[in-house]
């Protein structure tokens, strides 16, 4: 490749974030069929899977799913060949898109229970820090800038996993995911937190986790401000420096 800088060009390299698909087949008798293609850095592909069938609803459908070593960019599920087939040809979502899936925030709040929260008021010095906590295990970002990263803390400030991925819904879903590999799910008294944007479909991920807290380093969009004031979810956005803006759900931040 070459770079450009103050008007002159040389050749150099780079580190890229990997970026590859990752197929989901459904085994059943006598075959197997395609339940899904996304995006996604290799790596944590099973507790991403787990994830994405959380917010799918269709991970009860699903008793074990495993890789084959000749083929890493398919993901192999049994369970209900059934139901999934039907959830199939009806069309999941894509992981990228979560109002294609929803429809509207009023379906999608009848999927979703009123999230858990019994810990005190969170600190505004402790929301500041946790970007920094999460840039601090993002190994991938360093190295290549180009990936996104979610984090799963307790209530106190404390590191329970991180993700990263090129998509930062792929995040959220790995981190769901592992959560629900470790039967961790609803997440009551979590802190979510993404390196990215608070979109529609990060809200919507957190919401069928049982997430209260979601706090983001970008701006928030309109979308997932409704649908974070409409779920009773405390959504919190632009956390830079010393400042941040509390979107939805105010009364879980200490004044």
């Amino acid at each position: 490749m070459w770079t450009y800088r103050s008007g002159q060009a040389q050749e150099t390299q780079d580190v890229l974030a990997v970026e590859e698909p990752l197929e989901l087949r459904v085994l059943e008798e006598g075959g197997d069929f395609a339940l899904a293609v996304t995006m996604r850095t290799p790596g944590q592909d099973e507790s991403l899977t787990r994830g994405w069938l959380h917010a799918e609803g269709l991970l009860p459908f699903v008793d074990s799913l495993h890789g084959d070593p000749d083929q890493p960019n398919v993901l192999w599920l049994r369970g209900d060949a059934a139901a999934l087939r039907h959830r199939a040809r009806a069309g999941v979502t894509s992981s990228a898109c979560g109002v294609c899936g929803s429809g509207s925030v009023e379906r999608l709040s009848l999927r979703v229970l009123p999230p858990r929260w019994t810990a005190p008021p969170l600190p505004p010095e402790q929301i500041v820090a946790l970007p920094q906590r999460l840039r601090d295990v993002q190994p991938g970002f360093a190295a290549t800038g180009g990936l996104h990263a979610a984090g799963l803390f307790t209530a106190e400030g404390g590191l329970l996993c991180a993700f990263e991925d090129v998509g930062r819904h792929n995040a959220v879903d790995k981190v769901v995911g592992w959560a629900a590999e470790r039967g961790q799910l609803p997440l009551s008294d979590r802190l979510l937190v993404t390196s990215s944007r608070a979109g529609f479909e990060i809200v919507q991920k957190a919401a069928l986790a049982g997430a209260a807290v979601v706090i983001t380093v970008g701006a928030a969009s309109s979308l997932a401000v409704d649908t974070a004031a409409a779920l009773n979810l405390t959504l919190v956005g632009f956390v830079r420096g010393e400042r941040f803006n509390v979107y939805a759900g105010p009364e879980r931040i200490a004044k």
